[in-house]
């Protein structure tokens, strides 16, 4: 009875993981430098799940939990703006600035998804404790 538990739990967790990345690439949408300083975009991270074979129910079910946290390879967006102090000096860029390639939109739906998803798992969990109540009355 407790697996649907465990497997409604990870993936809480992973969702929640999801959800750090995507506010993540949300807050850095305009960020044009790394760490060091370094005129370097931010470069946008997305999460890896896979099933989690520690956590499965005597049916077959599966858990599931985050593989690996990605960060993307794309090219950064380059926008004119001569006057901004970040823009390149010289090269074919010259007078362009390098943003992260973050598509507010797909954010935006990945976080309604991940959300959706985190409820769901909520709504498994209720339903099984009020499952378990039932099944205690019944037994008591």
């Amino acid at each position: 009875m407790f697996s649907a538990l465990n497997i409604s739990t990870s993936a809480l967790v992973a969702q929640r993981i999801r959800l750090d990345a995507i506010s993540s690439n949300i807050a850095n949408l305009s960020t044009t430098h790394n760490e060091e300083g370094q005129a370097i975009p931010y470069q946008p991270r997305f999460v890896v799940f896979k099933p989690d074979a520690e956590v499965h129910s005597p049916e077959g079910a599966v858990g599931v939990k985050v593989d690996s946290v990605e960060i993307s390879q794309q090219a950064p967006l380059w926008r004119y703006q001569p006057g901004n102090p970040d823009a390149q000096t010289d090269g074919p860029h010259k007078g362009y600035v390098a943003y992260p390639d973050v598509d507010m939109n797909t954010e935006f739906v990945d976080s309604l998804n991940a959300t959706r998803a985190y409820e769901a798992n909520v709504g498994v969990m209720e339903a099984s404790k009020s499952m378990f109540s039932q099944a205690l009355r019944i037994i008591g």
